[in-house]
């Protein structure tokens, strides 16, 4: 079968691998589509990162190279001994987790923070974009009839903003601010929306990406080159301040924006993986009162209740699809175009088609 295989810093090749057997337990996919995710293009760019390199995953076992796509959505294919409740050719999503249901988080359900985690499609066991990928039946979730395969691949980013969005204090009338116009944090207002929210503000340097914050449902829409973000969000939010603000950007200016525009005993939740240290002055939140939650990934019930949003019309996200590619095209016309016109694309599908 096809499979795109991850080497190493910009080593991604088209190989013919041989099909996965179905174990007890596992379900058979064949993948429809697959979303090209920022993590895809770091790995690309400088990695390995997140691929496991010098030694094997500890879940998986395997080291590089791997069969890569972590973001997808397909068809039963073939179903494992003592699975219930999937046919074949059923629409599902894939939730991507990988943990080792024996170390303290895993027992404590928080299998998201599962210190020997990864996800298929970046830490070994298969991956979206190729032919068939054996996966946990806990990992395959199905989707409503009126849900397309191509919205399907949509899940995963919107678990991540849907989790976020849960571990927050949000109520219907609530002033968020979300810092970040890319995929999870435009995510993130689309989630907001759909769980009802009083105000949306984002902020966001990209004017394509502005664009997309205003169609997607954001209030206001400011651009840090031209706006003090704290006076104007404060304005924005009867002179207090927003209740909550997401940190999507991760860099060190949004974390100050962050701690200094959040209301007296607001909340900033760090969404963003940081990709090394910064200074940081934790009077910003003491003088307020302020709480900072950190949050990570997702888990089961994230990706439920965003199918169920999406069922049930709550969620529209199909514009976040802003172009697919073929499977044979991933590094040309996806990874290659995100990296070099990133402001111009939300979301960049593969469709694996034979």
């Amino acid at each position: 079968m096809r499979a795109v295989r991850y080497y190493g810093k910009e080593d991604i090749r088209i190989e013919k691998i041989p099909e996965p057997e179905c174990r007890d337990g596992m379900v058979k996919i064949a993948p429809a589509f697959v979303g090209i995710c920022g993590t895809d293009l770091h790995e690309y760019q400088g990695g390995p990162n997140f691929a496991p390199k010098h030694k094997p995953h500890p879940v998986t076992g395997e080291t590089v190279p791997i069969t890569i796509g972590h973001e997808f959505s397909g068809t039963v294919k073939e179903i494992g001994r003592g699975v219930q409740d999937l046919a074949i050719g059923q629409k599902v999503a894939i939730q991507p987790s990988i943990f080792c249901g024996e170390c303290g988080a895993c027992k404590n359900n928080v299998e998201n923070a599962c210190p020997n985690g990864g996800f298929i499609g970046l830490s070994g066991g298969g991956g979206g974009l190729s032919d068939s990928v054996v996966v946990p039946a806990r990992a395959v979730l199905p989707l409503p009839p009126n849900v397309t395969l191509q919205v399907g691949a949509l899940v995963e980013p919107l678990s991540v903003a849907w989790h976020a969005i849960s571990a927050s204090p949000l109520t219907p009338s609530s002033i968020v601010l979300v810092l970040g116009g890319g995929p999870i944090g435009l995510a993130i207002v689309q989630c907001l929306r759909a769980r009802g929210v009083g105000k949306v503000i984002v902020s966001e340097v990209s004017v394509a990406r502005q664009a997309f914050a205003r169609d997607f449902g954001a209030d206001h829409v400011l651009d840090p080159r031209n706006h003090d973000l704290v006076a104007t969000s404060q304005e924005l939010s009867n002179g207090e301040g927003p209740d909550i603000v997401f940190d999507c950007a991760g860099v060190p200016a949004s974390i100050n924006t962050a701690c200094l525009s959040v209301k007296p005993r607001g909340t900033v939740v760090n969404v963003a993986i940081w990709e090394k240290e910064i200074p940081f002055q934790p009077n910003m939140l003491v003088f307020r009162e302020a709480k900072y939650l950190a949050v990570l990934g997702y888990q089961k019930i994230d990706f439920e209740e965003v199918i169920n949003a999406l069922g049930s019309g709550a969620l529209k996200p199909s514009k976040m699809i802003t172009q697919c590619v073929l499977l044979e095209n991933v590094v040309e016309g996806g990874i290659k175009t995100l990296i070099a016109e990133k402001d111009k694309h939300v979301k960049i599908l593969v469709e694996v088609a034979s």
